[in-house]
């Protein structure tokens, strides 16, 4: 694929379709929760800011790539990429539709307590898989350092708001995987 642009479009339009467009849909209350971002501690704080950049890296560097479609690595990237646009949609209809508590801990959520960061991980791994970039790598492995700090404190948050229904969610669930 020759133009850059081109990539950037087919690489980032479906995520951001789905994250707003789809949160749009799903109504104002859905689109408040997913960008709602607990208060930040020390180390957090950083995080918060590195996340930051991180996500507005890996929402443009893709305009400046091409796409590779030969060999093993861009299959699996092709694959890759629609598992994880269908794990990030299901994740997010799913947070959009807490219970009666507030939490969201059915579906994907009984897997995972982040199955939404995941698939976005996910996502990004298969585009530095389809265009071979290490820089795109790099920045997606800064970005997920980032959210390991900002998943501490919406955990805390979490564990202060629910009380015990999270205490035991998180004690039956793993964080990520």
């Amino acid at each position: 694929m020759e133009s850059t642009l081109a990539t950037g479009l087919i690489l980032i339009s479906p995520i951001l379709l789905v994250r707003f467009l789809l949160l749009s849909y799903l109504g104002k209350e859905a689109l408040k929760r997913a960008a709602f971002f607990p208060p930040t501690e020390g180390i957090e704080r950083i995080a918060y800011l590195t996340n930051i950049l991180t996500t507005f890296l890996l929402l443009i560097i893709p305009f400046f790539l091409k796409i590779r479609l030969q060999g093993f690595l861009s299959i699996s990237g092709l694959c890759l990429i629609i598992l994880a646009l269908v794990l990030y949609t299901v994740s997010i209809i799913q947070f959009a539709r807490p219970n009666s508590t507030g939490l969201t801990i059915s579906g994907l959520y009984n897997i995972s307590r982040n199955p939404m960061y995941v698939a976005f991980f996910l996502y990004f791994l298969a585009c530095c898989m389809l265009t071979g970039s290490w820089i795109l790598l790099i920045i997606l492995l800064v970005f997920q350092i980032s959210v390991h700090f900002l998943i501490i404190s919406e955990e805390r948050w979490c564990k202060r708001q629910f009380d015990k229904a999270y205490l035991d969610y998180a004690a039956k669930v793993r964080r990520y995987i």
